[in-house]
């Protein structure tokens, strides 16, 4: 039997009282996580325009884009709010998976729910948890082992599109052969590269938003009795066979399904960037702050990364170092490093147009070289080990094995509602004190309310 059915029933057989308390808090942190990170992103380039283009093209009143308000089409709204909310790369990931869940499951979950008439939070934080369960699996069971990086793919985006439709078909309320049907038409759309972020073009931070429309576009069509592939993800030209040569494992993709839950592994960012350069900025900060290290007194930098990590984040080192825009920034071990070195944290403006002209920043950077060190080439968030030498011939070095904010690090429910104020202050948005405090307030007990279109209510800031 396909994984498809699997997945399918999973989504029929979950109730909220079947999760783990662990399962419903992290999911809740996930929430609040999403607020945060679509305020910081609503007015960023690339989720502006798409914004705009969703309201220029009107329609049926349906779903709300966070921030203005405006209803549109649910597809259309989800993906706005997708693509705001991963423009910062500050949104959560499944590290192992190397996958954002939130930027997925909850954004479809908002706009499918005032679709369909409301949603209760109990049902909300199910089915965000049982779809975050979903795409997370597809990432694990992804050539395990390997550097997944060299395929290609932007696997949030590329598995987006199947887990969205499941996730909009449950809320839809489908049957399994509906479900399998929107799963195979999102299957049908599945696509999403990596080319993006090496050319530091906008489409890497609009990939999830372009899964999400496309998701509930199958899901709707599922709905009025359009067909897709039932076999898409073991098939014959399913989804493993096509785009990664078999190369995957059946037992991490279903082993134990409805029984363990991999929303309990999801990581909350405290830096917004890629979160393959957390454990670099995690030991710079280290290092600087344990030591004192002033930035003008630094004489050289040099990283051992994994193989993975390298490819992604430390070549070609003339870019890394000097950004041509602020995607490349978001992606660099040196800009990361050379920010926690000269600003003592690393914050929302650490990555923008105007700080990767920061000189000292630039001239940090330059001293910084980057070499594999095969120990750590583990795919998923891989060890970084770091040596600062300073112009007085002294050495300082570390290894972070993890990052901040991982599952062995968590991150506390008040740490996410700090996060939030810095977004909404680094956004200069419109969002008052006061509805911030009723989001968290809301957010803090969603189990309780009754009806989520009280929390998008809340999500209202500009004109």
């Amino acid at each position: 039997m396909d994984a498809s059915y699997l997945f399918v029933r999973n989504f029929m057989n979950t109730e909220y009282e079947k999760l783990s308390r662990k399962a419903v808090e992290e999911t809740k942190k996930q929430v609040l996580d999403f607020v945060a990170v679509a305020v910081g992103g609503y007015s960023q380039a690339g989720a502006r325009q798409v914004r705009e283009l969703a309201i220029e093209w009107g329609g049926a009143a349906q779903s709300t884009i966070i921030g203005c308000g405006t209803k549109v089409p649910a597809p259309m709204a989800a993906q706005a709010n997708s693509s705001m909310a991963h423009s910062l790369d500050f949104d959560d990931v499944h590290e192992a998976a190397i996958m954002h869940p939130g930027v997925i499951t909850i954004p479809t979950s908002l706009a499918v729910a005032e679709l369909t008439g409301g949603l209760s939070g109990k049902d909300l934080i199910c089915t965000i948890a049982v779809g975050g369960d979903m795409i997370s699996r597809m990432g694990l069971a992804t050539r395990p082992g390997q550097n997944i990086h060299k395929y290609g793919w932007h696997f949030t985006t590329l598995n987006g599109f199947m887990v969205s439709a499941a996730v909009a078909g449950w809320l839809l309320g489908l049957d399994e052969e509906g479900m399998l049907s929107a799963i195979g038409i999102g299957y049908h759309q599945a696509s999403g590269n990596g080319q993006a972020v090496k050319d530091g073009a906008l489409t890497k931070r609009l990939g999830p938003g372009f899964g999400v429309r496309g998701g509930i576009m199958a899901a709707l069509l599922a709905q009025k009795g359009v067909t897709g592939a039932k076999n898409s993800l073991e098939g014959v030209s399913g989804y493993y066979s096509v785009y990664h040569m078999g190369e995957y494992s059946r037992d991490i993709l279903v082993g134990e399904l409805g029984e363990r839950f991999e929303c309990e592994n999801i990581s909350i960012k405290p830096y917004p960037c890629c979160r393959g350069t957390h454990p670099t900025i995690d030991a710079a900060l280290k290092l600087t702050n344990e030591n004192r290290i002033d930035a003008k007194d630094v004489e050289s930098i040099k990283i051992w990364c994994g193989k993975g990590t390298l490819g992604l984040l430390g070549e070609p080192l003339e870019v890394k170092a000097r950004p041509r825009n602020f995607v490349d920034s978001q992606f660099s071990l040196a800009w990361g490093c050379a920010a926690a070195i000269v600003k003592k944290r690393v914050t929302l403006g650490c990555f923008t147009e105007e700080a990767i002209k920061d000189k000292d920043i630039l001239d940090v950077a330059a001293k910084i070289s980057v070499e594999n060190d095969p120990r750590f080439d583990t795919g998923g968030l891989e060890p970084v080990r770091m040596r600062i030498r300073t112009k007085d011939g002294k050495t300082y070095e570390t290894l972070a094995e993890t990052a901040t904010g991982s599952p062995e690090k968590p991150a506390t429910f008040d740490e996410c509602i700090e996060k939030l104020r810095d977004c909404i202050e680094f956004s200069g948005n419109k969002l008052s004190g006061q509805s911030a405090d009723r989001l968290i307030e809301m957010i803090s007990r969603l189990e309780d309310v009754e009806d989520i279109r009280e929390l998008i209510n809340l999500l209202v800031w500009s004109n």
